[in-house]
């Protein structure tokens, strides 16, 4: 029987509250089904959806429910800086707090003089490819120990028509072992403890890539790896941007602040009031 699309919404909304998940899923993946804007999704709630197209929705929805599988990779992309970006099993999914990263990158970085920046750990290219995107005076660079999720990158890069060199390697070697320097390093590595496993749920911990996630250390392996190599890798009075959970703030600082104590060290909140950046500049 055919229905109206608020109907067909309707069922999907109540089956994955039911099912403890989250009922905006709904609204993301039948659009998607349907293929058109957010204007027009909510201006045609009263038209029918045709058979089949409620189908492959239903489906997917009970998939959602019964493995936890993210709806991005259902759809095989995320939007992020109000771009789409292609991700899968590969690639960590994009998360809003990363926007907040990658603005407060644009608000620091010359916008006259070239400058160059590297981007560690960077999975799908998201931060990379925005920043060479928002940012055409910058030689961007992005590295990942991760062949797949080079290739993802790459995709996205040539998708999008955004100008980066690819590295692969060990957070920052394959960047100074060609002699460079960066202005500006930015990552958000992984920084989630195994303590912290049994906190995620199954949609991250079973579909996200383990190394985008977890760290040694309490989660701070990837903060120490990359701030030993920074000497090497950073002009003097370079600058640091890392994203770091919400409870590492003063470890990372004090990190940062061990390699280099006469830099300026700040750590940032995100738009829910938690610890979600650090800052440090003039690094000499």
């Amino acid at each position: 029987m055919v229905q109206k699309q608020y109907e067909v919404l309707q069922w999907a909304s109540l089956f994955l509250e039911k099912n403890n998940r989250e009922p905006r899923v709904a609204d993301l993946l039948l659009q998607y089904h349907l293929d058109v804007s957010r204007t027009q999704f909510f201006a045609q709630m009263r038209d029918d959806v045709p058979l089949h197209i409620a189908e492959r929705f239903r489906k997917d929805i009970e998939k959602h429910v019964e493995t936890g599988v993210p709806i991005q990779h259902l759809m095989g992309y995320e939007e992020f800086y109000s771009r789409k970006f292609s991700v899968n099993p590969h690639v960590l999914i994009p998360r809003p707090e990363t926007e907040e990263l990658v603005q407060h990158v644009i608000n620091h970085a010359s916008k006259n003089e070239p400058i160059t920046i590297v981007d560690i750990g960077t999975g799908s290219g998201i931060i990379a490819i925005t920043l060479a995107l928002e940012l055409p005076n910058a030689d961007v660079y992005a590295i990942d120990i991760s062949e797949k999720a080079l290739e993802t990158a790459k995709k996205n890069a040539e998708y999008l028509q955004a100008n980066v060199t690819f590295l692969q390697g060990d957070f920052l070697a394959p960047f100074f072992a060609q002699n460079l320097k960066a202005d500006i390093v930015v990552s958000n590595p992984p920084y989630i403890s195994e303590e912290e496993r049994p906190e995620l749920s199954d949609t991250v911990v079973n579909h996200d890539p383990e190394l985008a996630l977890f760290a040694d250390d309490n989660g701070l392996a990837a903060y120490k790896k990359i701030i030993g190599q920074l000497p090497n890798a950073i002009i003097a009075g370079g600058a640091v941007v890392f994203e770091i959970g919400h409870l590492q703030g003063e470890a990372v600082k004090e990190l940062l602040l061990e390699t280099f104590p006469k830099s300026t060290v700040n750590i940032l909140k995100d738009i829910n009031g938690k610890n979600r950046i650090v800052f440090a500049d003039n690094l000499v």
